[in-house]
């Protein structure tokens, strides 16, 4: 059975044959769009086991009712040996039961696609740009970070899984006023590493001793070259130096999550490379681009306003409620003409862009989606582009939250957290949740030994069905498919649950949210759990059961492909799979 032929796509192709059965005679009329025709789990399992609205979508087409369609799809569906009953509900659902054979042949294909079972060509091969973290380089990495991290490096990954090519990108914020910051705040750290005491650290300065070391470096390098001369002599080399630093400690960080990014583009090499006049200039070929005033800001009066003339995109021309400045007064970019230019850059090697973004810019979302649509749809449709919001994380210890301030130095940094609670712990918890919801890091509560912890439920599932393994192999017992007809109606269940990962990939993926993953396993977990306690009063219910080494070997085969899901679930995630707790 090859990776596209799993239970749910398999029977998307057949209903999609007996669609186009139907065509040929005359029932639906030709080219009748299937793209809104699914094929899924009804959400009551007691409904049957896949569901297909087909008669639903394609009615109205037919110039029939749903029900009457139905029954025609229906009649060729039920000629297929692996249906056992198949029937219309409510206005014309259909749902569908498959032979127990058809179920068990799909436990033989995640023991054979083993690490492989649930990747997909959905993705055809095309490149996704998946641009995550892009912290200003004036610090080490905090747990503000940390999610959206986790977030765009597991997407990465289940893009990859599902057939898609993956351009994992840092974009380097190197060229704004905090990076200014960082270099004065260095240049004080400098002179102190030269014996000068500098006091208390001004306000307006990052305070934080990750800095004392790059004064050291900078001192060692420099002398004291740069001790007592003006700013515009040091500025833009201990901006470079420093900020090379922080990207060097920044790296460092993701390191500990396991994070490794493809590209890191800096903003002070694109401008250098003058794309941002570059872009300015085809946008002005297509008339995108215009010298204009902006409407005074609200609550200001011609006394304090004085209108200006900037270039402006009309973003206003796709979607945005008012047009944008792509330079300022000055003539230096704005950080949306910077930004604009970036995004330019990105889609010249990608068929389309997903941003992971902290959820404080979502009011720049809409313009930089107007400006991807003006920049790649000049010759068709623009390339595809999301902006995925992610909202911050509260830090609590004992339930009293913890603060995170960068500016004050008492802030608790990414790697604090991962050599606290461990890498694993920290990447499965930020995707416990979906991103654009607030989350709650409790230190006590993501290492607790409960139910309550998804992180310890999941894991321990794993390490349940390699510990009953290693227990049966000890007694001579192994898994093996050779007989699984004596699975029962539980079993058969958890296979039905099982099986539903391939489709569960493909819709995360789709969707681009990578913690239907971490739902999914939850799930998973919680059904292996739910099985495992029925023999906690039913010895006959347990994996191993003893004079009844054929049912033992079945059962043990359906636990190892269960410990298999989880494994290449947790893959996915940037989670290893534990053998034991």
């Amino acid at each position: 059975m090859s990776q596209m032929q799993t239970i749910h796509a398999a029977f998307t192709q057949k209903v999609d044959a007996v669609l186009a059965a139907l065509e040929a005679e005359g029932t639906l009329p030709p080219d009748c769009p299937r793209g809104n025709v699914t094929v899924e789990p009804p959400r009551d399992p007691s409904h049957g086991d896949l569901a297909t609205n087909a008669a639903m979508v394609l009615a109205k087409q037919a110039k029939t009712n749903p029900r009457e369609l139905a029954g025609k799809i229906i009649e060729k569906l039920s000629a297929d040996p692996i249906v056992t009953s198949a029937e219309i509900a409510g206005p014309g659902f259909i749902n569908l039961r498959l032979s127990d054979e058809t179920w068990l042949a799909e436990l033989r294909a995640i023991a054979d696609l083993g690490a492989d079972y649930g990747k997909s060509a959905m993705g055809g091969g095309k490149t996704v740009n998946v641009e995550y973290v892009s912290a200003n380089p004036t610090g080490p990495m905090h747990m503000g970070h940390c999610r959206g991290a986790v977030v765009g490096d597991a997407l990465a990954s289940l893009l990859e899984f599902s057939g898609h090519k993956v351009i994992r990108e840092y974009y380097v914020n190197d060229a704004g006023a905090q990076v200014d910051v960082l270099a004065r705040s260095a240049h004080l750290r400098y002179r102190e590493a030269l014996g000068e005491d500098i006091g208390a650290i001004p306000e307006g300065l990052y305070p934080g001793d990750y800095l004392v070391p790059v004064g050291k470096a900078l001192a060692d390098e420099f002398g004291d070259s740069y001790a007592g001369t003006p700013e515009s002599e040091w500025l833009s080399l201990f901006k470079a130096r420093a900020s090379g630093a922080m990207m060097d400690m920044i790296r460092d960080d993701l390191a500990l999550l396991g994070i490794c990014h493809d590209v890191f583009s800096s903003e002070v090499e694109l401008q250098a490379a003058g794309k941002p006049e570059k872009a300015e200039e085809w946008l002005r070929s297509k008339d995108l681009v215009y010298d204009g005033m902006l409407e005074a800001p609200k609550g200001k009066t011609l006394d304090d306003w004085e209108p200006v003339e900037l270039p402006l995109f009309r973003s206003t021309r796709f979607g945005d409620d008012q047009d944008r400045p792509i330079k300022k007064s000055d003539g230096s970019w704005t950080y949306f003409g910077a930004d604009l230019a970036y995004h330019f850059q990105k889609s010249q090697d990608a068929d389309a862009l997903v941003d992971i973004w902290g959820a404080d810019h979502s009011g720049t979302v809409k313009r930089i989606k107007a400006a991807v649509a003006a920049m790649t749809g000049d010759a068709g449709s623009p390339i595809p582009f999301e902006v995925k919001l992610v909202q911050m994380v509260q830090l609590l210890r004992g339930g009293e939250p913890v603060k995170m301030s960068k500016r004050s130095g008492t802030f608790v940094t990414l790697a604090d957290v991962v050599r606290e609670v461990g890498k694993d712990v920290v990447r499965f918890t930020m995707l416990t949740r979906k991103p654009e919801a607030q989350m709650d890091f409790d230190f006590a509560k993501v290492v607790e030994t409960s139910r309550d912890n998804p992180v310890f439920y999941v894991q321990y599932c794993h390490a349940r069905v390699r510990s009953t393994i290693r227990k049966a192999e000890a007694e001579g017992i192994a898994p093996s498919p050779e007989d699984l007809s004596v699975l029962g109606p539980e079993e058969l269940e958890l296979i039905k649950l099982a099986a539903q990962f391939p489709r569960i990939v493909e819709a995360a993926s789709a969707a681009r949210e990578p913690h239907r993953i971490a739902f999914f396993l939850q799930e998973l977990a919680a059904g292996f759990h739910a099985y495992w306690n029925l023999g906690n009063d039913r010895p006959e219910k347990r994996f191993i059961v003893v004079n009844n080494v054929n049912l033992s070997c079945a059962r043990l085969f359906l636990a190892a492909q269960i410990g298999q899901l989880v494994t290449n679930g947790l893959a996915l995630l940037g989670v290893v799979a534990v053998e034991e707790m």
